[in-house]
């Protein structure tokens, strides 16, 4: 069953049932007026006759007068004495011999009942008659009920006849306006297959309503959720051409000179040096796709414990100035003791990140500045280069998976990057509960910030 059937059904049983509820009670209410009125007018014809009626000289029972309640309101009545049955009767039901409603043998207070008599439908009141506390007889006072049971009648069959009209119409409203609410889910599945069948993510789905209805947020997630899909596409596209010149690259220099040593016939040491640094840098590629996977699985656990940041960054200077050699000048400025709550290998992973792609980016006689202090409740560390700078309309994609904004920025160093380093050492910072900032000026440099937050006395050993 469709969505627009069931919701027909559900709402035309919702009115239905609402409807079948208020005509119960209005029915009951109706019913329960009729008869009090008639039971009013009972009392008031009893009334009438008791005052008419005596007791006569042998202790029997008399009526003086009899009110004509039978032609003007349609009453009956009876007499019974106590020891001498009926005593009077209505001219009509004279011939009636039974009392018109069970006396229980005299009842001690007026009752109502609803009885039949001959087929026809009666309510009767009997009232008891006494002398003190001597019971001597009973008045029966009877009106028909056909008017109530026909005006029940007229009235169940109207609240029938409008509930299924009420539920058809309903059925009809609301089929028309999920039909045309669910007009638009039905356009956009149709697009959503043509994208599905096309493979072309740059479509978008168009909606002409309201945009902050149901179906235009639904249509707008939908859309945001394809411009997600191609800029992932995107990069994975471009991730599998950059591995495959990266890759390309080391392998051709090591065959070109495994080549050389075969025709050379013997080892030749810096072949071999070739050799060993492309081998290097193809671990240490190897290395970092394997990091982001792990990364990309949530399979990467940080062994949380107090870092002293200070140390962890005078040792990454240390191996800097080393890959440095004399080309560039490492120079530590602003420099102040912090503790931090981390992973310490991971940790120094971000600074080394930061400081070698400052290196690789810096041109020979240039100079990289690493400060470290501390601002309010939070570490700051700053590495910042005098390269070339990066262009602002790549500055906020830098910290993406393989993107790489190498096509403005010349890199000096032997080893080349593989646009992983900036999105390992992003997702570390994020997960130590930090902050990684960037700042850069065509031609001026770049200025890269890690925000973390100082140690306050304990560490949790997992995140």
């Amino acid at each position: 069953m469709s969505l627009r059937s069931r919701l027909t059904l559900l709402y035309t049983s919702l009115v239905g049932g609402i409807l079948l509820v208020f005509g119960f009670v209005v029915y009951q209410l109706v019913s329960v007026n009729l008869v009090d009125q008639i039971d009013e007018l009972l009392a008031i014809s009893a009334n009438d006759l008791i005052e008419g009626t005596e007791l006569n000289a042998v202790g029997g029972l008399d009526m003086i007068s009899t009110p004509d309640v039978e032609l003007a309101t349609n009453v009956y009545f009876q007499l019974w004495a106590r020891n001498q049955g009926l005593r009077l009767a209505s001219a009509s039901i004279s011939h009636l011999r039974e009392p018109m409603s069970p006396l229980d043998y005299l009842p001690a207070q007026p009752v109502y009942r609803t009885t039949t008599i001959g087929g026809a439908p009666l309510r009767v009141l009997s009232v008891p008659l006494s002398v003190g506390n001597r019971l001597i007889g009973t008045l029966q006072v009877g009106a028909s009920t056909a008017i109530v049971e026909a005006t029940q009648k007229t009235l169940l069959t109207v609240l029938i006849a409008g509930t299924v009209v009420a539920m058809a119409l309903a059925a009809l409203a609301v089929s028309l306006t999920t039909y045309q609410a669910l007009a638009s889910l039905g356009h956009v599945t149709n697009v959503a297959l043509q994208i599905t069948r096309a493979d072309d993510l740059s479509r978008r789905i168009p909606y002409q309503g309201p945009p902050a209805d149901e179906v235009g947020q639904l249509i707008s997630a939908f859309n945001q959720t394809l411009g997600r899909l191609e800029n992932l596409f995107n990069m994975q596209r471009r991730f599998v051409a950059d591995v495959g010149h990266e890759l390309r690259t080391p392998l051709t220099v090591i065959k070109g000179n495994i080549n050389l040593l075969r025709r050379m016939g013997c080892a030749d040491d810096e072949s071999l040096q070739s050799i060993e640094g492309e081998v290097d840098r193809l671990t240490r590629m190897i290395g970092d796709l394997l990091l982001l996977a792990r990364v990309e699985s949530g399979k990467l656990p940080l062994v949380q414990g107090k870092v002293e940041l200070d140390a962890l960054l005078l040792e990454v200077l240390q191996q800097a100035r080393v890959l440095a050699e004399e080309r560039i000048r490492i120079r530590l400025g602003d420099f102040d003791q912090v503790l931090v709550c981390g992973d310490r290998d991971r940790l120094k992973q971000v600074i080394l990140n930061l400081v070698e792609n400052a290196i690789k980016y810096t041109p020979r006689g240039g100079e990289v500045l690493v400060t470290l202090g501390k601002v309010e409740e939070q570490a700051r560390l700053t590495v910042v280069d005098t390269g070339p700078g990066i262009p602002s309309e790549d500055l906020p994609h830098i910290f993406e998976r393989f993107y790489r904004a190498e096509k403005s920025r010349t890199r000096t160093g032997d080893g080349k990057g593989f646009g992983l380093g900036l999105s390992i050492a992003y997702w570390i910072t994020r997960h130590h509960g930090g902050e990684i900032e960037v700042q850069s000026t065509l031609g001026a440099g770049t200025q890269f910030t890690v925000w973390l937050p100082l140690f306050e006395g304990e560490c949790q050993q997992e995140r």
